[in-house]
């Protein structure tokens, strides 16, 4: 389930968001992050509730040794939704593809240094590919990517706070748009755009931003917990791609030379990462010793 949970995600954050979004472009990138943290908090508690009625989740108070990871989560899930809007309104879409193609990277090292993951031979080889195929396209365009940078930063500090904290993926998410729910009232309060647009399609827009931004984010939280941090980071190939593709084929982007190279070089340590996961799931389990008190353990 972990994988179909990834998948979700990731489709969703390269195809479905970036589309709606683009359908909101007469409101400012600040005043849509807004919106969108109202409606996502009253769709995640709704939901919450929903469940917690019929006892399927229960919704216990996170520990305190918890509260200071889920404000990292929230405000780096913020700043990355922030930075994501302001690629789309500008017409930046390859800065977004370019951050998602490097974030996996960067989650991969967290991976290693923070949780201790060991990557196989394989493994190793298809992130040094990854690696290579990122600073090409980085020295060959002559200057540092800093929007890019930051996405990936943003968003590989934010998995791995959930995969750290423990929590339900619903309840996880809907404390993190608690959390940025004041901030989030103030601006609608003081800024002239309006929170309700009187035009019923603008509405609906808005309103459909809490289910766009939600599902995608618990789907992830969901998968973060159920896959290793470096399996996690590599899937999100699959959205950067997504990205690129409507940047060249929608909306009219040119890929330069620079990040043609980082897409071969990427796609190549893809289809080795792969390889090493097909083999590593056709060579069977070591058969536990006799003098093992637990059977279970391998």
């Amino acid at each position: 389930m972990g994988l179909v949970y990834a998948l979700a995600a990731y489709l969703s954050w390269g195809l479905v968001v970036p589309l709606h979004f683009r359908l909101l472009g007469a409101y400012s990138p600040n005043h849509i992050l807004a919106e969108r943290i109202v409606w996502s908090s009253l769709f995640a508690g709704t939901l919450a509730l929903i469940l917690a009625v019929r006892h399927r989740l229960n919704l216990p108070l996170p520990l305190r040794r918890r509260h200071a990871l889920l404000l990292l989560s929230a405000a780096m899930i913020g700043v990355n939704w922030l930075l994501y809007l302001y690629a789309i309104s500008s017409g930046h879409l390859l800065d977004a593809s370019l951050g998602y193609y490097i974030n996996p990277l960067v989650s991969v090292a967290l991976g290693r240094v923070v949780l201790g993951e060991r990557l196989r031979p394989l493994q190793a080889a298809a992130v040094g590919i990854a690696t290579a195929g990122v600073a090409v396209a980085v020295v060959w365009a002559g200057e540092l990517p800093l929007m890019s940078l930051s996405l990936a930063v943003s968003f590989a500090l934010y998995g791995l706070a959930r995969k750290i904290v423990g929590v339900d993926a619903l309840v996880g998410f809907l404390a993190e748009t608690l959390l940025l729910l004041p901030a989030a009232i103030a601006w609608l309060v003081l800024t002239p755009e309006p929170f309700l647009p009187a035009e019923s399609a603008s509405l609906a827009l808005l309103m459909l931003t809490g289910l766009t931004t939600a599902l995608p984010l618990i789907w992830f939280a969901a998968a973060a917990v159920r896959l290793r941090l470096t399996t996690l980071g590599l899937l999100q190939y699959v959205a950067p791609t997504c990205l690129l593709g409507l940047s060249v084929l929608a909306f009219g982007e040119r890929v330069e030379p620079p990040r043609a190279a980082m897409l071969a070089l990427i796609w190549a340590a893809l289809a080795l990462y792969t390889l090493d996961a097909v083999r590593g799931r056709r060579t069977p389990a070591p058969v536990p010793a006799r003098s093992d008190p637990d059977p279970m353990r391998v």
